[in-house]
């Protein structure tokens, strides 16, 4: 059996380190378990920039990916936004341009543009109004019923969104590869060897995974279903990294990931040791023109306004 590493050190390091330059650490739930343990908040993206904007601090070090980074500045533009490593990007994010999305805007000019937040903030500049996997339904279901809705980029969350509310949407091809790669293979092998376990599943899975799936749930959501549930035991279909938070809170209940591919390289990116050097130098500054800035806000904004 492998050693457990021990963390503490560093952990305490950051910790330090975020004190004397009134720095706040934030960290998304797909983070390294290490990570999550020393953060000042963890949860989903749009909920952590919110967290943060919220804060006196003057420094956001956000341990997750860049789109999420850009969030927390849109929402932060008097704080200085640090990524913790300028390499960690989103795959599904990158699949949609701004320029992609205004070719598509010019084939369908009477549609309203419905982003998920997991995009940059040029594309949001571009877009109507945002929305988060836990509001997507409820965002397009305010949405007049004779108005044509573009929704980008994820089309399992689409499909989603589509089931919800019987609304048709002109979906963009994109998709999360982590959450591609949990099959309704995986899930029904998974029930197989623990069949009084609660499947809880993304909506950015594929859609014959959310067709079988107990619940439907984001990040939080999930957290909040575990945390009420009187059920023992769950099959948690997402990044694996959500399980480590899951386990803390709910020691008493049992948590599966349904295969072990379900990790996001990119989310794995961010180590103590960069994080550490990151905040030290204050690299990785996420920065970009205030008239982006401000439209992406407006498409932020708009969403608080449909829900």
């Amino acid at each position: 059996m492998m050693n457990k590493v021990d963390y503490s050190e560093q952990q305490q390091q950051l910790r330090e380190l975020a004190r004397e330059k009134n720095a706040i650490v934030i960290a998304h739930n797909y983070q390294r378990p290490e990570i999550q343990d020393m953060a000042d908040f963890t949860g989903d993206s749009l909920e952590l920039s919110r967290l943060a904007a919220d804060t006196d601090a003057e420094i956001i070090l956000f341990c997750g990916v860049h789109f999420m980074a850009e969030t927390a500045h849109i929402l932060s533009p008097q704080k200085k936004v640090l990524l913790s490593d300028i390499n960690a990007g989103c795959p599904m994010a990158d699949m949609i341009t701004a320029e992609d999305l205004v070719k598509m805007k010019q084939e369908y000019p009477d549609a309203l543009v419905v982003a998920y937040v997991n995009t940059s903030a040029a594309v949001k500049a571009e877009t109507d109004i945002c929305c988060t996997s836990a509001n997507a339904a409820r965002v397009v279901s305010n949405i007049p019923a004779g108005r044509r809705i573009i929704f980008i980029p994820d089309r399992n969350l689409g499909v989603y969104v589509e089931n919800q509310t019987g609304r048709e949407l002109i979906k963009w091809d994109g998709f999360c590869p982590t959450h591609d790669f949990i099959t309704l293979a995986d899930i029904e092998r998974t029930r197989e060897e623990h069949p009084e376990a609660v499947l809880l599943a993304h909506p950015e899975c594929l859609p014959e995974v959310q067709a079988v799936a107990d619940s439907l749930e984001s990040t939080s959501g999930m957290i909040r279903y575990a945390r009420a549930s009187d059920a023992r035991e769950f099959i948690i279909a997402t990044e694996m990294g959500l399980i480590h938070r899951l386990k803390l809170e709910n020691p008493q209940k049992q948590f599966y990931s349904p295969t072990k591919k379900a990790i996001c390289p990119n989310m794995k990116m961010t180590t103590l040791s960069k994080a550490i050097q990151t905040l030290r130098e204050e690299r990785y500054e996420i920065r970009m023109d205030e008239d982006t800035r401000k439209r992406a806000l407006a498409a932020v904004e708009a969403m608080v306004s449909y829900t």
